[in-house]
């Protein structure tokens, strides 16, 4: 922010971010029908995809930590855990910090499995175009963050 670009008032903000709402919506799914897509090779689902690039990302995590991440129910990450589990791309280690609540990091073969999703999600990503900056992207970060951040108090389990 400059000088010659000063904050929004209250009101024509909440304008401008009703917009950038109501975009929101249609790019996450049709997002999400790509992602599985490209999930049909390895047969897994969207839930899963996002255990795995979140635990390949951070390293393990608890399943209470993944939900927080994610802003998603614990029970929903704990199925989603349990389906990769099965499949046998992650596994369930002591967590030195906490007893009765293991960690959850990927096997060999999970971090394959993702390591090839997330290689051909980047294709397809590098193809978006527009002209787009880093500076475009650095200032989409900063709203999208400060979005989130405003629904912090919503109450996901």
């Amino acid at each position: 922010m400059t000088d010659l670009d000063p904050p929004l008032p209250p009101g024509e903000l909440a304008h401008r971010l009703t917009q950038v709402y109501d975009l929101i919506g249609p790019v996450y799914r049709r997002a999400q029908r790509l992602v599985e897509q490209g999930l049909a090779p390895e047969g897994l689902s969207v839930g899963v995809r996002a255990v795995l690039a979140l635990l390949h990302r951070n390293g393990p995590m608890t399943v209470p930590q993944m939900g927080r991440a994610q802003a998603i129910s614990r029970q929903f990450v704990q199925r989603m855990v349990n389906d990769a589990a099965v499949r046998g791309l992650v596994e369930s280690v002591p967590n030195p910090a906490h007893r009765r609540s293991s960690l959850i990091r990927l096997t060999d073969e999970g971090r394959r499995v993702v390591t090839a999703v997330l290689d051909r999600e980047n294709l397809l990503l590098g193809e978006v175009g527009g002209d787009l900056t880093d500076s475009d992207l650095t200032a989409c970060l900063r709203v999208l963050g400060a979005m989130l951040g405003a629904l912090d108090h919503v109450d996901v389990s």
